[in-house]
């Protein structure tokens, strides 16, 4: 579980996912505010923010776990929303607070891959996409297909967690990766999220050595994104990014 997989066609990294993911659907989102440091929510508010702020009527939400997004985006818009993840558990509870919510007309739910989505070019007018790219093994190409689904002029969003540039608050983060977070997900979420909480900070550390901020905005650019913007958040641990695609 401490290995990060290394790039390749071969679905590594895909089969890490699910075995990272799929026992840890029911206390996913409320982990996840630990896991960064209570600043989850605030990172995804901002995502949220300009996935919706050009009034989207159909919006994909890839790696869409237990719903979070997907239901905070329909809750603030009129959007349609299809949310795809991977792992079968969480979308098994993905539907089950889809439905607690009342918004099962609003949401539908696929299992699949960003690596290659089931839907023809250019159908969506937004797309999110949360805690992707550090699970897939070409970053350059995921950005690629995800762009293909979402029309000319629509908008594409993410939020990534990420390593303070400052070396005081990096110093911080660091001990708290290594150190505090396997502690506290141990104790909040057993032997599952010690091992999540284990993996989080070498796995974030290795992405951003291979695949700096630098290079992932020219990324989403060469996917034919453009006004790409960057944000990062909470002294640097978290990495909103958002663009539009080219041609609208």
């Amino acid at each position: 579980m401490s290995q990060e997989p290394q790039a390749g066609t071969d679905g590594r990294s895909t089969r890490f996912a699910q075995r990272l993911f799929t026992p840890l659907p029911e206390r996913y989102d409320h982990l996840a505010e630990l896991l960064s440091f209570g600043q989850n929510g605030r990172w995804r508010r901002e995502m949220v923010d300009h996935a919706i702020a050009r009034g989207p009527k159909l919006l994909l939400d890839v790696a869409t776990g237990p719903g979070g997004v997907a239901r905070q985006l329909a809750r603030r818009s009129e959007a349609k929303i299809i949310g795809i993840d991977i792992t079968s558990a969480m979308l098994e509870q993905a539907a089950a607070l889809v439905a607690s919510d009342g918004l099962s007309d609003r949401i539908a739910l696929v299992r699949g891959t960003g690596e290659r989505l089931p839907f023809p070019d250019a159908t969506f007018d937004a797309l999110t996409f949360t805690y992707l790219l550090r699970y897939v093994g070409d970053p350059a190409a995921v950005l690629k297909e995800l762009a293909r689904v979402v029309r000319p002029g629509g908008v594409v969003a993410s939020l990534e967690f990420c390593v303070p540039p400052e070396p005081y608050w990096r110093g911080a983060w660091w001990f708290y990766t290594r150190v505090l977070l396997p502690l506290a997900g141990a104790l909040t979420g057993g032997k599952e999220w010690f091992d999540v909480g284990r993996f989080l900070g070498p796995s974030i550390s290795r992405h951003y050595r291979r695949y700096p901020i630098a290079w992932t905005t020219d990324a989403w650019q060469a996917a034919g994104l453009e006004q790409v913007s960057v944000k990062q958040m909470s002294l640097g641990g978290g990495l909103v990014m958002w663009g539009r695609k080219a041609g609208g």
